[in-house]
C-alpha cells in the first residue's frame, strides 16, 4: 500500500469528531493492507513506530534542507524500512549517517507524506486515533468481535500484533492469548472526578481509596529470580530500577506480575518533586536517588490469573503478597472518610486519591467508571505570547497557545514583562478556535516559519496540575497538564499571575 493512503486515512479521522465516521476511515484502511504492513501501519496511525527509539528529535528534523517528491510512490513498507535503518544507526559518524537517512527519506516522500512521517516519528500526530478507537476498527476490518479484540490487545500489550491475529486469523487464534508471566500487559486507566465525594458516588458499592502518587506507573513481572520492570507505555527499564528489582525479588512469591507506581523520597520520608523521581526513572546509569515502589494491584500470583476476580479478592491477595509495599488505601463507602483521607493524602505531600470499585476487574487500557481519579485542579491567569497553526483537524486554525506569567521585578527578563512557562492547545472549543484565528493577527508582531507572535495583552485563565522545574524556559518552570478554562477580558496584565506564584508550586 502507498503511504498516502496511510496519510489521507489519518487525515479523515481528524477531521471528524465522530468516533463511528473515524472507526468506519480506519476500518476501510485496515481491510487494505497486506499482512506485513498491518503492524507498520499501527505504528504510524498512533505516532508510536514498532522500532521504538529512533534517534530523531526536532532539532534534527527543523534542520533538513530537502526537496520532495511531485507525485506520490514512498510504500508503507518502504518508509518502516527507513524506521528501521533510524533505529539501527548507533556509534561513530551516526548523526551524519541519520541526517542522510532522513534526507533520502525526506526527498521520496510527498510533502503531505513528510509532514505525517515527522508527526509520527516526534510521537505528535494528534489526529484522534487513540488505541480505543483502534481497535475498534480492528474489530470492524476483521469482522471479529470488539471484546475479543480488546482483550486480546490487553494481555499481548502490542496494538499492531494484535491486529495482524484479528485481521489475518481466526476467532479462536484471538481467544489463544494469554496471560503471560514477563510480557506486559496494557494498563488500566482511571476516569476524573471533581471530588472524593463525588467519585464514591459514582461507584456502586463499597470503594477501595487509595493514594495517588506524583510519581510514574509501573508494572512488574517476576519469573522466580528474574524480574522485568515496565513503564506505562510497556516499555522495559529493568537496568534502570535494580532498586525496584531487589523489592520484587523480597516478595513472598515466586511469580508475580503486579501493577504500581514508583517515585523517589526526601530524606524526611516525603515525596520529592516529580522531575526528580523522572530524572532518576529516565536514567540509564543510575544515581544517588532512590526509588521506591507502592504497588496497587496484583494480576497474576504464583499461577493463578486474577485478571478477572473482583478488586476486593485481588486486593487481599496484594496484601499477602506485598506487604509494605502495598500502596496505602481505605475501603469505604462513607463520602466523608473518603474526604478525610483525600485531605490526609494532599497532607503527605502526594498528588490526590484514587477511587476504585470493589467488585470491579482489571480491564486494561479502558478509562471507565471503575477507577476515578481526583486531584485538586489549581488555575492561573496567564498571557499570551504566541499561538501555533494547527495540524489535521485544526489546520487553517490558530491553536496551541504560548503563555506567559508576570515578571513584575524583571528577575528573568525585563521588568514588567513576561516569561513563558509553557504551551497548550487542550481545552479549545471550535468557538475558541474561530475566535482565536480572527483576534490574535490583529495583534500580531511578527510571525515565525511555526507561530504567530503576538502583543502580550490576552488574559486566559489556564487549569493545571501543578508545575515542574525546566530547563527549557528562563523561569526555571513548566506547566503540567496545562489546559485552557477561558478567555479573560475583564482582566487586565497587572491581575496576571506571577511567576513566583508558579515558582512557589515547586516543593523544595
Amino acid at each position: 500500500m502507498l503511504l498516502t493512503e496511510v496519510v489521507a486515512a489519518a487525515e479523515a479521522v481528524a477531521a471528524t469528531s465522530s468516533r463511528l465516521a473515524k472507526i468506519a476511515a480506519l476500518a476501510d484502511l485496515l481491510r487494505g493492507l497486506a499482512p506485513d504492513e498491518i503492524a507498520p501501519t499501527i505504528g504510524f496511525l498512533t505516532a508510536t513506530p514498532r522500532q521504538g527509539r529512533l534517534g530523531v528529535g526536532w532539532r534534527s528534523l527543523s534542520a533538513l534542507e530537502t526537496t520532495h517528491a511531485d507525485e506520490p510512490a514512498l510504500q508503507v513498507l518502504d518508509a518502516d524500512a527507513a524506521l528501521d535503518r533510524l533505529a539501527a544507526t548507533d556509534g561513530r559518524g551516526s548523526v551524519a549517517a541519520r541526517r542522510d537517512e532522513l534526507v533520502e527519506l525526506s526527498e521520496r516522500a510527498t510533502p503531505a507524506e513528510w509532514d505525517f512521517l515527522m508527526r509520527v516519528m516526534l510521537g505528535e500526530l494528534r489526529t484522534g486515533a487513540l488505541e480505543g478507537v483502534l481497535l475498534d476498527a480492528v474489530a470492524k476490518a476483521a469482522g471479529r468481535d470488539t471484546p475479543a479484540v480488546r482483550r486480546a490487545a490487553m494481555l499481548s500489550g502490542d496494538l499492531g500484533a494484535t491486529a495482524v491475529i484479528a485481521l489475518t486469523g481466526t476467532a479462536d487464534d484471538l481467544d489463544e492469548v494469554g496471560l503471560v508471566v514477563g510480557r506486559p500487559v496494557m494498563p488500566m486507566l482511571a476516569s476524573t472526578a471533581a471530588s472524593a465525594t463525588e467519585a464514591i458516588a459514582a461507584v456502586p458499592g463499597e470503594a477501595s481509596v487509595e493514594y495517588k502518587l506524583d510519581g510514574a506507573r509501573i508494572q512488574v513481572h517476576r519469573d522466580a529470580d528474574e524480574v522485568r520492570v515496565y513503564t506505562r507505555n510497556l516499555a522495559d527499564i529493568t537496568h534502570r530500577v535494580p532498586e525496584i528489582v531487589d523489592v520484587v525479588r523480597a516478595l513472598p512469591a515466586q511469580r508475580l506480575i503486579l501493577d504500581g507506581e514508583t517515585l523517589s523520597l526526601d530524606e524526611d520520608g516525603g515525596p520529592r518533586p516529580f522531575q526528580d523521581t523522572m530524572a532518576r526513572f529516565g536514567s540509564e546509569t543510575g544515581a544517588e536517588v532512590v526509588l521506591r515502589p507502592w504497588f496497587f494491584d496484583v494480576l497474576h500470583v504464583d499461577g493463578r490469573d486474577l485478571l478477572d476476580e473482583p478488586l476486593s479478592t485481588r486486593l487481599g491477595v496484594l496484601a499477602d503478597v506485598a506487604g509494605d509495599a502495598r500502596m496505602p488505601g481505605i475501603v469505604t463507602d462513607d463520602p466523608a472518610r473518603a474526604e478525610e483521607f483525600s485531605r490526609e493524602a494532599l497532607a503527605a505531600g502526594h498528588e490526590g486519591i484514587m477511587v476504585k470499585g470493589v467488585e470491579s476487574p482489571y480491564a486494561a487500557g479502558r478509562r471507565g467508571k471503575s477507577w476515578l481519579k481526583v486531584k485538586p485542579v489549581l488555575t492561573f491567569d496567564l498571557v499570551v505570547l504566541a499561538v501555533e497553526w494547527g495540524s489535521g483537524r485544526r489546520a487553517g486554525q490558530l491553536s496551541n497557545l504560548h503563555l506567559g506569567a508576570r515578571d513584575p521585578d524583571g528577575a528573568f527578563g525585563e521588568p514588567g514583562g513576561f516569561v513563558m512557562v509553557g504551551k497548550t492547545f487542550k481545552g479549545l472549543t471550535d468557538a475558541l478556535l474561530r475566535w482565536q484565528t480572527e483576534h490574535f493577527p490583529t495583534i500580531e508582531t511578527h510571525r515565525s516559519s511555526y507561530a504567530v507572535h503576538v502583543r502580550p495583552e490576552t488574559v486566559v485563565e489556564i487549569a493545571i496540575d501543578g508545575v515542574q522545574r525546566s530547563t527549557r524556559y528562563p523561569g526555571g518552570v513548566a506547566l503540567r497538564f496545562a489546559r485552557v478554562k477561558g478567555y479573560r477580558p475583564d482582566k487586565g496584565l497587572a491581575e496576571a499571575d506571577t511567576i513566583d506564584a508558579l515558582r512557589a508550586l515547586l516543593r523544595a
